[in-house]
C-alpha cells in the first residue's frame, strides 16, 4: 500500500546546540525499521559527541557545509555535495561554520538513538 506523510516527527536531537530533525520516514514517525529518512538543520557551532553507528548512512547537503571528523581525517561536505559512511566507522559531525547546515540523512537500517553507540560524554 501507498502511504503518504504530510508532516515529519520532530527527534530530539545530541550535541552541544540544538538541531532539529525531521523525521519523514523510520522508526518514530512510520514505524519503519528498514530505513530512515530525515531533514536536518544545524546551527553554526553545532557538534555532536562521536559514535560508531550500527548502521550506513547516506547524506545529501542541501545548504551550508557539514563537517565530519573520522579517526583519520575530516571531511568537508558543501551543498550540493553528499557523502556515505559505513556501519561501524567512528564519526563527529560538525556544523562549525557561520551559516550552520541544511542536509538530508538516509540510514539503512533505520537511526536509533541504541544503535548510533554515541561516546560518553
Amino acid at each position: 500500500m501507498i502511504k503518504k506523510i504530510n508532516t515529519p516527527s520532530i527527534i530530539k536531537s545530541a550535541g552541544n546546540k540544538p538541531k532539529v530533525i525531521e523525521e519523514f520516514i523510520g522508526r518514530v514517525n512510520t514505524a519503519t525499521t528498514e530505513v530512515s529518512i530525515a531533514r536536518m538543520k544545524s546551527p553554526s557551532g553545532w557538534v555532536e559527541p562521536g559514535q560508531r553507528p550500527d548502521f550506513n548512512e547516506y547524506t545529501l547537503v542541501l545548504k551550508g557545509k557539514l563537517c565530519i571528523a573520522t579517526k583519520e581525517a575530516t571531511i568537508e561536505v558543501n551543498a550540493g555535495e553528499a557523502v556515505i559512511v559505513p556501519a561501524g566507522k567512528w564519526i563527529r559531525y560538525s556544523t562549525p561554520d557561520g551559516e550552520g547546515a541544511e542536509y538530508v540523512a538516509v540510514c539503512t537500517p533505520a537511526f536509533s538513538p541504541a544503535t548510533a553507540h554515541r561516546d560518553d560524554v
